[in-house]
């Protein structure tokens, strides 16, 4: 009988372990302190391999928020849905994507970074708000979708999305930014991400549109 082999798995690349020591580096020191020889005598590479991978410093702050952002799966973008229910569907499950990935300690540790070295080095900031972006799109254009099946009222896709977000976070990234809480867990990202759709559909539905004008016709009367 022969023994499974096993597999092991390939050492990291020079650009991994730049990218791992720089962000620990970031983290410890701040951007402003965190030398390119400190990262590079980390990484255990010389500095004219760190400079063959990246221009500059803020290139390395560049490819660490990527490499975070890159691991949130936001949806390539997908035809309108065809009914009530697949858009719920399709709105829940980019909800608690959203909600685990950018949640996850790693990723809070960058909005830290972020807002620490804002004044010293706002290119921090303005990196993580380009990522950040990535974010809102993928929520826009899928409330476009909604909008174009008919499932949800006419208006600012870009002002429904924000609301759809405000009422997925609450103030629970305010909480995890301050370490007063851990991330949520799936029972509890599950109940947020109901009660977020639930309350953006009341708001935002094609189906409530006429209910809203009546009670505003009335009011005015």
């Amino acid at each position: 009988m022969k023994t499974p082999t096993e597999v092991v798995p390939d050492p990291p690349s020079a650009r991994e372990r730049v990218l791992r020591a720089a962000m620990e580096t970031f983290m410890e020191l701040g951007y402003a302190e965190a030398s390119t020889l400190k990262i590079a005598t980390r990484a255990r590479v010389s500095k004219r391999e760190l400079y063959a991978l990246f221009d500059n410093k803020q290139a390395m702050l560049a490819a660490c928020i990527a490499d975070r952002a890159g691991r949130v799966p936001l949806p390539a973008r997908l035809p309108p849905p065809s009914s009530r229910e697949e858009f719920v569907a399709m709105l829940s499950t980019l909800g608690a994507t959203i909600l685990r990935e950018v949640g996850d300690p790693g990723v809070m540790a960058v909005f830290r970074l972020a807002i620490t070295e804002s004044q010293r080095a706002p290119e921090v900031a303005s990196t993580l708000e380009t990522a950040r972006q990535l974010v809102r799109k993928a929520v826009r254009d899928l409330v476009a979708q909604g909008q174009a099946a008919g499932v949800l009222a006419a208006g600012d896709a870009s002002e429904m999305a924000a609301c759809y977000l405000a009422l997925l976070w609450g103030d629970l990234m305010v909480s995890l930014l301050l370490r007063a809480r851990e991330a949520p867990r799936a029972k509890e990202i599950d109940r947020r991400v109901g009660i977020a759709v639930r309350d953006f559909l009341r708001l935002c539905s094609e189906e409530e549109q006429p209910v809203s004008r009546r009670r505003r016709a009335v009011t005015a009367g």
